[in-house]
């Protein structure tokens, strides 16, 4: 073995004899390891706690405690690293279910040779390499798959933009359902969480639409049966083009079904009631209204009174009744709040 083959590897070792760190120091740097001997094991855990190393050589039997119960401090904040357990008896060594609890990966008889000890070194060490290969060729992997989602959400952004682009109309209906869809569910008293899978879910939930013929799309006029089917496809569309990227996976129940009704007679499931994801009955509610109160084609924007108007009659079919309530009050306590979203993206 030549000096310096093991450079760059850091050995603790923890013995309350001197005579046994010094031979053990000469033996490993003549290897080429960077040692390091403490007589103390307590000193020993602090040590740990504030320095990187790879492998820990620990005597069992020690004052004032012996090496098992180092080990169970050190693998109170450190799972990692690799320990060789040292007994001066065989019959000294710890119970083998103690060794695996505690992860200690191997044991051997002290020697004036280490001849033992220097196998199961080398041994730990190749385990150490073969595990910090495997940890970067992880971390590759994510960064890869990092920059691939990455590449995969701006493509979804571009195909959002590209759905209001062709629709001055909507322009501006996707911002909206999401500020709407996240004031609702604030309201609600919502964890954090679904208030941004609300907001997200908001922004992307007409992504679909990239789907749907231009012809039908921006077709000024009524709708043939025809064409409305082909409307009513957007929602599926939607999920599917989602579907493969684990980041949209809390949404798709919203994409997939903010059009439902609490009737049943909604697309494109047919799902009725509390069988409608909740977060996709705030969406729904906050997209219709968003579709009453912006103008179109065919007619202007509605009146904020025909606007309640239409939520009262539809509660308990079109909507949720509880979230159209909680809407409602909105609506009647805090306009304000609406009316500068509805300004903001105007």
């Amino acid at each position: 073995m030549q000096t310096g083959e093991h450079s760059g590897y850091k050995i603790i070792a923890v013995d309350d004899e001197q005579g046994i760190l010094d031979s053990l120091s000469i033996f490993l740097k003549r290897s080429g390891y960077d040692f390091v001997g403490i007589t103390n094991p307590i000193d020993a855990i602090e040590r740990v706690k504030e320095e990187h190393f790879d492998l820990m050589i620990l005597d069992f039997i020690m004052t004032p405690i012996h090496g098992d119960q180092v080990v169970e401090e050190i693998r109170k904040f450190n799972q990692e690293l690799y320990i060789l357990l040292l007994t001066g008896h065989k019959d000294l060594a710890p119970p083998l279910d103690t060794i695996r609890r505690l992860d200690i990966q191997g044991y051997c008889e002290k020697s004036d040779k280490f001849d033992q000890l220097l196998l199961l070194i080398e041994s730990g060490i190749k385990s150490i390499e073969q595990m910090n290969t495997i940890k970067r060729m992880n971390e590759e992997l994510k960064d890869t798959n990092r920059k691939l989602e990455q590449s995969y959400l701006d493509t979804i952004q571009t195909l959002r933009y590209t759905v209001e682009a062709k629709d001055p109309y909507t322009r501006g209906h996707s911002d909206r359902v999401s500020e709407y869809s996240v004031l609702i569910g604030r309201t609600l008293d919502l964890p954090g969480e679904q208030i941004n899978i609300l907001r997200v879910g908001g922004l992307f939930h007409d992504i679909g639409k990239i789907g749907v013929p231009d012809s039908v799309l921006l077709k000024d006029a009524k709708l043939t049966d025809e064409e409305y089917a082909q409307i009513k496809k957007h929602p599926t569309i939607g999920a599917h083009i989602l579907s493969t990227a684990t980041t949209f996976q809390d949404i798709l129940p919203i994409v997939k079904h903010h059009h439902e009704r609490y009737d049943g007679k909604g697309y494109p499931s047919g799902l009725a009631g509390e069988d409608i994801p909740y977060l996709a009955r705030i969406v729904a509610v906050a997209d219709t209204f968003d579709a009453m109160t912006s103008k179109r084609p065919y007619r202007d924007a509605l009146p904020i009174e025909r606007v309640k108007e239409e939520f009262i009659k539809g509660m308990g079919t079109q909507w949720d009744p509880s979230i159209t309530d909680i809407f409602l009050r909105l609506l009647d306590q805090h306009f304000s709040e609406i009316q500068e979203i509805m300004e903001k993206y105007d």
